[in-house]
């Protein structure tokens, strides 16, 4: 699991400098990856989006998002098959 947080600009916020608002991305890693090695899976969790990378990449890897609704399903599938 990485230690720091993903930090970057709210899309809400303007691009004149100034006061802005920042989110942070909680990267959690899968419980199905290899606790041996750098390579694993990670998952962070917003209200609406669920976001996946490859964490072997390193931190500043490209990420996945994909809505809420959509990991739910996929996850339910992988648990049941169904």
């Amino acid at each position: 699991m990485s230690d720091s947080l993903v930090w970057f600009k709210s899309s809400y916020s303007d691009d004149q400098g100034g006061a802005c608002l920042e989110v942070a991305l909680d990267w959690r890693k899968s419980s199905h990856s290899d606790f041996e090695d750098a390579a694993c899976v990670e998952v962070a969790a917003c209200p609406r989006t669920i976001h996946i990378r490859d964490s072997k990449l390193g931190p500043q890897t490209p990420h996945l998002a994909v809505p809420g609704a959509a990991w739910t399903a996929f996850v339910e599938y992988a648990r049941t098959g169904a």
